[in-house]
């Protein structure tokens, strides 16, 4: 059987020109969230699959690749339950691991913590444009900021580092989770309905109100408590502010902090932002991960039509490991999308080193070689980017590639002296 040359489904090869391009994103990110504070920190690929089945990470739990114990400890002719040959798996995300990490490293760590952590996480979910199944994620984390300090910084941080990246016109996107459930609780759905509740409202832009209300309906919801619940939303469209419109029609069902904690958020982000966008609240925002316990956010690009980046608080996460809570918030860049926007715009890295090929035909060698190496150096040392490499037979085809990675002149030398 001849071995497959193609990578596994919804994983992809990278090439340079690519490569290039990200390893230029990344050390934006690294320098810019390092001006606000944060800190490079790097857990494990691999958790405990207890960790990663606490029902904390939603439908991303569905999605794990699960690892098989090893060696004495895998019996599988003898096992009959899952849980018998399975005890770790491939992280889905990079928050579960940082709580761990936090929980296990609290007693050396500076409090508040402000970590930065970037690397690759795994979901077997079906691939598609901008979705794979191994992706980069990119997090900043604050951990032990009770206040909204903590959400503005990771506000400022985040839409800093996407306009040095040359983004502009993008929202973020506001809404906590106290006020989806005053919202439900004001329109007379029960505690146990909230989150199929919010999963039929987290489908809003695709359906729209008719489909929300057909899809509540047809759940089984009284009419009375779906037609309230939609009146909000429409009132919503009309009212100049959003939160102020909310807090006077829930009444007691908000508590006024929520209102103030969420004003005093895009006010100062307003007042302070550095980069071309809007802040704006939208009540039909929910995400997906059930550890979210109060403000949540996500950035939206027009030119993908969809969110590329998001977080929130989760400030009971840390007590499921020690079980003393600890206020926590997270923003995620979608880095993939991110990646693919600049490549479809054609993105060219600002002040790149100057590019040489120094192209050696083959028979050079000896002190001729050592001569070319050296002058190579030299040219590396004052800051050029040199490559060294043998001609190949299509000299042309070489040349060519070379261009699409950035080579902008050639140096070709010969074993005839002549021709050099």
């Amino acid at each position: 059987m001849a071995l497959s040359k193609k990578p596994v489904t919804g994983m992809k090869d990278i090439l340079p020109e690519e490569m290039q391009i990200r390893d230029y994103v990344i050390g934006v990110i690294k320098e810019t969230y390092g001006r606000f504070g944060f800190t490079s920190i790097e857990t494990p690929c691999v958790e405990n699959i207890e960790n990663l089945t606490s029902k904390q990470g939603g439908d991303n739990e569905k999605l794990i690749f699960k690892i098989l114990k090893r060696g004495e400890k895998l019996n599988v002719a003898e096992s009959t339950t899952e849980e018998e040959v399975v005890d770790s798996g491939l992280r889905y995300d990079l928050t579960v691991p940082l709580v761990r990490y936090y929980s296990n490293n609290a007693a050396q760590l500076p409090s508040p913590f402000k970590a930065l952590q970037m690397g690759n996480v795994w979901r077997a979910d079906r691939p598609q444009k901008g979705r794979f199944r191994q992706f980069m994620q990119c997090d900043i984390d604050i951990l032990g900021e009770p206040s909204n300090l903590a959400e503005i910084e990771l506000i400022l941080a985040t839409t800093t580092t996407l306009g040095k990246l040359g983004f502009r016109n993008f929202q973020i996107r506001i809404n906590e989770r106290r006020v989806l459930k005053a919202m439900a609780a004001y329109s007379g759905f029960s505690e146990g309905a909230y989150d199929s509740v919010f999963i039929t409202l987290d489908k809003m832009d695709k359906i729209g109100p008719e489909g929300v209300e057909k899809e509540l309906l047809e759940n089984g919801f009284d009419s009375a408590c779906v037609e309230k619940y939609l009146a909000l939303f429409k009132g919503l469209e009309s009212a100049e502010d959003g939160v102020s419109y909310l807090a006077e029609t829930l009444g007691d069902y908000l508590e006024d902090e929520v209102r103030q904690n969420l004003q005093e958020i895009m006010d100062s982000v307003r007042a302070t932002k550095s980069s071309d966008f809007e802040i704006v609240f939208d009540a039909t925002l929910v995400r997906g991960m059930s550890y979210y316990t109060g403000t949540i956010f996500e950035v939206s690009m027009p030119e993908f039509g969809s969110s590329c980046g998001g977080g929130g608080r989760y400030d009971k996460m840390v007590g499921r490991f020690t079980g003393n809570d600890v206020p926590a918030c997270g923003f995620s860049i979608g880095f993939e999308r991110i990646i693919m926007l600049l490549m479809e715009k054609g993105f060219q890295i600002p002040q790149k080193p100057k590019q040489i090929a120094y192209l050696i035909e083959k028979g050079v060698g000896g002190e001729e070689l050592c001569r070319i190496i050296a002058q190579a150096q030299e040219a590396r040392g004052d800051g050029t980017q040199v490559l060294v490499a043998r001609m190949n037979k299509n000299k042309k085809f070489q040349k060519e590639q070379l261009s699409k990675e950035g080579y902008e002149e050639f140096v070709e030398f010969y074993k005839d002296p002549l021709k050099n």
